[in-house]
């Protein structure tokens, strides 16, 4: 009777597995493998400041201009901006980088906008890109948006930014606190120990000459396609 049980139990545990986990396919971790808490800080030009803007408005509405944002919720208003970003919420600390990209005011009723930038990082601690892209509903005490992808340190990142506006001076400037948490990474498994390592791609093409297989984070458990 106790082989049988034994038995019933084994052959249960293993329908569980079966049906938790799907052969061929990565298992999706839930937490990330990787944050960040960056500021970046937003001048746009109002016809006064070109020493110090960092952002322009290239596209206005009809009943606009390019020199101030557009009533009705900044409406149809397009700006391009190259803005610094720093480690902490100080305009005037060491920039690690700058956030390049664009914002457009989309909606008449609501003050929300869309988002396309790269943040490129040029420190001791990281080099290479992050993207993000997504709506940002500007009334909204925090916004999540995506990361797309990424470069250099960040090679094929994927994960959520969280935006929270950390200061607002008029429509002259604003500053960013951006919240990443990445759940897309690239790692290798020590040789040595059950362990994950963070790796730029330097360091993964000297893993690749010895021969230690490069993975994803979503590593399936098996070195058989490596």
């Amino acid at each position: 009777m106790g082989g049988r049980t034994l038995i019933s139990i084994l052959l249960l545990f293993l329908c569980l597995s079966e049906s938790t986990v799907v052969p061929g396919r990565k298992m999706r971790l839930h937490h990330p493998c990787k944050t960040l808490v960056l500021f970046f800080h937003d001048i746009i030009y109002n016809g006064k400041n070109a020493r110090n803007a960092t952002a322009a408005i290239i596209g206005a509405p009809a009943w606009g201009n390019k020199t101030i944002l557009a009533g009705q919720n900044h409406f149809g208003d397009l700006v391009v901006f190259d803005d610094p970003i720093t480690l902490d919420n100080n305009l005037h600390s060491k920039p690690v980088g700058r956030a390049q990209g664009l914002y457009l005011y989309d909606k008449k009723e609501i003050f929300t906008a869309w988002l396309g930038f790269s943040f490129v990082l040029n420190s001791t601690d990281y080099k290479g890109t992050l993207n993000f892209a997504g709506a940002d509903p500007l009334m909204n005490k925090t916004r999540d948006i995506s990361v797309v992808g990424g470069t250099g340190d960040f090679f094929m990142a994927r994960g959520v930014a969280t935006l929270m506006t950390d200061a607002f001076e008029g429509e002259v400037y604003f500053r960013l606190r951006v919240d990443i948490k990445l759940y897309d990474c690239w790692f290798v498994p020590l040789a040595t120990a059950w362990e994950w390592q963070w790796v730029s791609p330097g360091h993964a093409k000297v893993l690749s000459d010895l021969n230690i297989p490069s993975c994803n984070k979503d590593w399936n458990g098996s070195l058989e396609n490596y």
